[in-house]
């Protein structure tokens, strides 16, 4: 199996170290390090890791100007951003220009599971965050459904079947399963048939 390329940025040697480390000891190939954002993104351009771990507040540029960069310039590196800073600023563009979202604090704890989150096309938000920051993320996680996974998700919460939902919109049944296979994804939920129609019951404002 061939071990995931991780960069690595942040001013403070004794922290960027610290990580480099803990990586290297999970086996992660850590393609190169930087202490500032110039330095940084020079290095992503020239290596094109799989992941870069920024950190926020650095030199010249910070984290999230150089994921923008990375974004606009179609690189395919995915980008976690780990700091001492809780701000939503960082948090609206998770899903955007970054996959993850550490702070230091947790980071150690966390960065294993976030990698292999981001690594699965997922997304990662530290659950401290989630908790302390206002952050409605209700709303983010309904802005990534389409409009025919919203329809379906009211004709599941008004307790229709597959079948049902399938003759109203037009639509197989089978195409109706794949569209709750895909609100499930996006949702992060556990996939199954009922865990869908629990989580509506549970979350009953979502559509709201």
């Amino acid at each position: 199996m061939i071990p995931v390329r991780v960069f690595l940025a942040d001013d403070h040697p004794l922290l960027l170290n610290g990580t480099k480390s803990f990586l290297k000891e999970k086996l992660y190939d850590v393609v190169a390090t930087a202490e500032d954002g110039n330095d940084a993104y020079n290095k992503i351009l020239k290596h094109q890791p799989d992941v870069a771990i920024l950190d926020f507040d650095m030199p010249k540029l910070n984290g999230l100007e150089i994921a923008k960069q990375i974004k606009q310039n179609k690189i395919p590196t995915k980008v976690i951003i780990l700091t001492l800073h809780k701000q939503e600023a960082i948090l609206q563009e998770v899903g955007e220009s970054i996959a993850g979202y550490l702070t230091k604090d947790t980071a150690l704890n966390e960065l294993e599971e976030c990698l292999l989150k981001v690594m699965d096309d997922k997304e990662y938000i530290s659950t401290n965050l989630t908790q302390s920051i206002h952050f409605d993320y209700k709303e983010r996680a309904v802005d990534k459904l389409t409009v025919t996974e919203v329809k379906i998700l009211r004709y599941l919460e008004q307790g229709y079947t597959s079948a049902q939902i399938a003759e109203e919109l037009f639509i197989s049944k089978r195409t109706v399963e794949k569209h709750r296979s895909n609100i499930i994804e996006k949702l992060d939920l556990p996939s199954g048939s009922n865990a869908l129609i629990l989580w509506l019951k549970q979350n009953p404002d979502f559509l709201s």
